[in-house]
């Protein structure tokens, strides 16, 4: 608590004058290094520790029927092939020869244009990371995949025919 310390001196300045007694003041922190433990104890406790998120990965049954793959519309597919220096080569269909290139920027649009052209049960994507591509490139497009709203699409190998269509575009484009 505060308290007055009262010093008093017997000296006198001149005959006859008595001097003013000086008052000092302390003041006693320790209540206020309590309410300061207090304060932290109260806010750890009663924080929440941030919750690891997931995406939710929707995965086929499994059958024992080999006969029994997942049936994909040729019209309804689009492939996007993940390459070195953030490319990614797309194309529609089953069709690698008209495969086209485009950036982590513009995969968005393409992805909602072929949403919008395609009825929602024919819609299927299948993304095909190459031996170059990244993992942050690989969690980006899944990211991409779970902001866009699409819910069929898997992740497989390419074939490697389209790993040769990659590297030959990539040395013709100069990518390193």
């Amino acid at each position: 608590m505060a308290e007055m310390e009262v010093k008093s001196s017997g000296h006198k300045k001149g005959p006859g004058v008595k001097k003013s007694k000086k008052q000092s003041t302390r003041v006693d922190l320790t209540p206020m290094v309590d309410l300061g433990f207090l304060l932290i104890t109260f806010f750890i406790f009663t924080t929440t520790m941030s919750q690891p998120t997931s995406m939710n990965l929707s995965m086929p049954k499994d059958t024992k029927n080999p006969d029994d793959n997942t049936k994909v519309k040729e019209s309804g597919s689009l492939t996007l092939m993940l390459g070195k220096g953030n490319v990614i080569y797309y194309y529609f269909g089953n069709d690698p020869s008209k495969m086209q290139t485009t950036g982590y920027k513009a995969v968005r649009q393409i992805i909602l244009d072929k949403k919008k052209s395609t009825p929602a049960e024919d819609l299927f994507l299948i993304i095909k990371p190459d031996k170059d591509a990244t993992y942050k490139n690989a969690v980006d497009i899944l990211d991409e995949m779970n902001i866009d709203d699409i819910s069929r699409y898997a992740m497989v190998d390419p074939t490697p025919d389209e790993y040769d269509k990659i590297q030959q575009t990539e040395k013709s484009g100069g990518v390193q």
